[in-house]
C-alpha cells in the first residue's frame, strides 16, 4: 500500500492536478491542499486527504477531485469577500493602517478556523496575507518578505495562536507597510531573473554541499526516469510521454560518448520532447515563467553565458563540484536561463539526469525531482535539490545492494 501511494497513485494525482490546471487554469492548484497531514499540510480542503485515503473506485475518486475543487474554489471567493471588505489604498496607508491591521486579523482568523491549525497551517497562513497585500498593490515579493517578518515563526504546528500574538502580526503586518511598497509602474525597470539566479548560482556554497554521488557508479533495480515518464507523462497525454522517451534514450546514448553539455545537445532532445521538425533554437524575446512572477531577460551574450555554465557539470571542470551538485546546478540553469519557447521544465529534468548518467549513476526514482518548483533568486532552493538528489541516490544504492545480497544468499 505505502509503495502503491508513493508510486501509481500519486503519480495519478499529480496528473490530474495538471490537466486541472490545462482546462480551468491555475487557480486549481490547491484542490490537495488538505488538512492536517494529508498531500500538503496544512490547508484548507477537507474533501481530499492524499492517495493512498482518497483513491478507491474511479467513480468516487472522481467525485472526491470534484468536491475538493469545488471546495478549493469556495475558499478563494470567500477569501476575496473579505480582502475587499474595507477599501484600501497603499499610497494613503498612514489614515488606513488600522484597515490594514483589522483586515489582517480577520484574514488570520479565517485561516485559523478553516485550517484547525493542524500541521504546517502557518504556511497557508503566509500565503493567505501575501495573497491580501498582493489584492491592493504591494509587490509580490516585498509582500512575503513583510508577511514573514511580521510573523517572525510565532505560529506553530498543531497549536492556534494566542489572540495577542494574532494581535500583534496584524498590527506589525500594517505598521510597516510604505507607499513605495507597491508594484512599479509602467517606467519601472523590467526585472530580470536570469542576472538574479546567476547572482544566487555565485553564493551559494557549492563546495560544501554533501555528494551522495561519491561512491562511484549505481545501476538501479528499475528506470526511475522512464517509469515516472510513462506514469505520469503518460497520464498527461501519450505523446508527451513518447517525446520524452525519445528524448531520454538519445540523452543516454549522449552521456554514454561522454558528449559536451551545450544548448546544442539539449536542443537535439528538446526536438523529440516538442515533437518538432527540426532542433528548437535559442528564444530570442523575454520568457516568462510562474504566471509572469519571473521574467528571465535576453541579451546578445546570454546564450554565450549559459552554454559557460553548462560547460561547469563536466567532472573535468576546474576544481569540480560533487556529482549531484554539478547536476543541479544545470538543472537549475535550464530552469533559469530558459532557453526555449516551451518545454523548459523538461528540459531542465533531461539535463539533470544526463549529468548523471554521463557518470555511471543512475536513479529508480525521480518524484522529489519533478514535483516541485524553485524560485530564481532563493539561495535555499538549489540546497533543496541537491538534498533531494541525494535523497533519491541514497534510495536507490540501499535496493541496489539490498537486491544484491539477497540473491547472493
Amino acid at each position: 500500500m505505502s509503495a502503491w501511494s508513493r508510486g501509481e497513485a500519486e503519480t495519478w494525482a499529480d496528473a490530474m492536478s495538471f490537466a486541472l490546471v490545462q482546462h480551468y487554469g491555475r487557480w486549481t492548484v490547491g484542490w490537495r491542499w488538505s488538512h492536517d497531514e494529508g498531500d500538503f499540510d496544512g490547508g484548507p480542503v477537507g474533501n481530499w486527504c492524499c492517495p493512498r485515503d482518497s483513491i478507491t473506485t474511479p467513480e468516487e475518486t472522481l467525485t472526491r477531485v470534484e468536491a475538493a475543487l469545488r471546495e478549493w474554489r469556495e475558499w478563494l471567493e470567500y477569501l476575496v469577500g473579505w480582502f475587499e471588505a474595507y477599501p484600501l489604498d497603499l499610497s494613503d496607508i498612514e489614515s488606513q493602517r488600522i484597515l490594514w491591521e483589522r483586515s489582517a486579523r480577520n484574514l488570520i482568523l479565517q485561516v485559523v478556523d478553516r485550517t484547525g491549525c493542524g500541521s504546517g497551517w502557518h504556511g497557508h497562513c503566509r500565503q493567505v496575507l501575501t495573497w491580501f497585500l498582493d489584492h491592493w498593490g504591494v509587490s509580490p515579493e516585498v509582500a512575503r518578505g513583510l508577511v514573514d517578518e511580521a510573523i517572525g515563526g510565532r505560529f506553530h504546528s498543531w497549536t492556534g495562536p494566542d489572540t495577542v500574538v494574532v494581535d500583534d502580526v496584524a498590527e506589525q503586518l500594517a505598521s510597516s507597510l510604505r507607499p513605495a511598497d507597491g508594484r512599479g509602474g509602467a517606467d519601472a525597470p523590467a526585472q530580470d531573473h536570469v542576472r538574479r539566479w546567476l547572482a544566487v548560482r555565485e553564493s551559494v556554497p557549492w563546495h560544501e554541499i554533501p555528494d551522495g554521488g561519491n561512491d562511484g557508479p549505481v545501476v538501479p533495480l528499475r528506470d526511475g526516469a522512464a517509469q515516472d515518464i510513462r506514469a505520469f507523462d503518460g497520464a498527461i497525454a501519450p505523446a508527451r510521454a513518447q517525446g520524452l522517451l525519445s528524448a531520454l534514450e538519445l540523452l543516454r546514448v549522449d552521456a554514454a560518448r561522454g558528449a559536451r553539455l551545450d544548448f546544442t545537445l539539449l536542443s537535439s532532445w528538446q526536438q523529440h520532447v516538442l515533437d518538432a521538425p527540426r532542433p528548437p533554437r535559442f528564444r530570442t524575446a523575454p520568457a516568462f515563467a510562474k504566471g509572469s512572477r519571473e521574467r528571465y531577460g535576453i541579451g546578445p551574450d546570454t546564450r554565450a553565458r549559459f552554454d559557460a555554465c553548462l560547460a561547469g557539470s563536466a567532472s573535468d571542470a576546474g576544481r569540480p563540484l560533487g556529482l549531484t551538485a554539478r547536476a543541479a546546478r544545470a538543472c537549475l540553469d535550464v530552469c533559469f536561463f530558459h532557453p526555449f519557447d516551451d518545454g523548459n521544465a523538461r528540459s531542465a529534468f533531461l539535463t539533470l539526469v544526463f549529468v548523471l548518467a554521463r557518470e555511471g549513476v543512475a536513479l529508480d526514482g525521480v518524484s522529489l525531482l519533478r514535483r516541485i518548483s524553485f524560485e530564481a533568486d532563493a539561495p535555499q532552493d538549489p540546497l533543496i535539490l541537491v538534498r533531494y538528489i541525494n535523497i533519491h541516490l541514497a534510495e536507490t544504492r540501499r535496493r541496489a545492494a539490498g537486491s544484491t545480497g539477497s540473491a547472493s544468499r
